[in-house]
């Protein structure tokens, strides 16, 4: 397995990039969102354990218009006052029209990429970037096969940049993966959202992971759960296998 750093050029700058390949031949794309922790250690082993199930995987920097990796200088703890000042820096510049401009950037250049088989897409994001899944999906509703979202937050409120309002121009299955207690996607947003996917009528699943709080997918952090993150994953890659191959 390769994995190589690279430069996209973006709405708003370069936008730095790992890809994840196999050393020979092309395998079909996919779009790896990390959450606002940004590109680390931790969300590179999962998507290079993505991309030996056989896909090209690319992890963009979505916070590019703030910084370059590592994100954060110091350990996040949740409610401390240095670490919310922190995720909003990095939160701020992401507006819908912004991530929705990033996200056909990011398509584009994976669909020129040599080890990328020609095809449709698959897109998975975490936590803050499980809207921009969606979005991705919205943007390019005709390269995108399938958008999973893992303890996403805010997927659905009661503002008009509501990222549940892109379901109309979406074509790929979905999937929900939602942490239990999550006060970014409480149980009656998650209602909401299951109630706004079946009016939609498009193929997807919504669940919620028994005992998973927010952020359980990832190594490192105080919520990870092994068990439910290797459930996740499994989730993930039969995804993928049903709709990418």
């Amino acid at each position: 397995m390769i994995e190589q750093d690279l430069q996209i050029k973006a709405p708003d700058g370069t936008a730095d990039a790992v890809l994840f390949r196999a050393e020979q031949g092309k395998a079909p794309g996919v779009i790896f969102l990390t959450d606002i922790g940004g590109i680390r250690a931790e969300n590179k082993g999962i998507a290079r354990r993505l991309a030996e199930k056989g896909y090209t995987v690319l992890m963009p920097n979505v916070f590019y218009r703030t910084g370059r990796p590592p994100m954060f200088t110091f350990t996040p703890t949740m409610g401390e006052e240095r670490t919310m000042k922190r995720f909003g820096e990095l939160a701020a510049p992401m507006t819908p029209e912004r991530v929705e401009r990033d996200a056909a950037a990011y398509v584009d250049f994976l669909a020129t990429n040599d080890a990328v088989s020609a095809g449709k897409f698959g897109v998975v994001g975490y936590c803050f970037t499980g809207a921009f899944a969606m979005r991705t999906a919205a943007v390019r509703p005709d390269k995108i096969a399938a958008a999973a979202s893992f303890h996403g937050g805010g997927l659905y409120n009661d503002t008009p940049a509501s990222p549940h309002h892109a379901l109309s121009r979406i074509k790929s299955r979905l999937y929900f993966g939602h942490a239990i207690n999550d006060q970014s996607m409480p149980a009656d947003a998650i209602a909401k959202l299951e109630k706004a996917l079946a009016a939609w009528g498009g193929k997807y699943e919504s669940e919620t992971y028994d005992g998973a709080y927010h952020g359980w997918t990832t190594p490192g952090v105080p919520a990870y759960n092994e068990a439910q993150a290797n459930r996740a994953f499994d989730k993930l890659a039969t995804l993928f296998a049903q709709t990418l191959k």
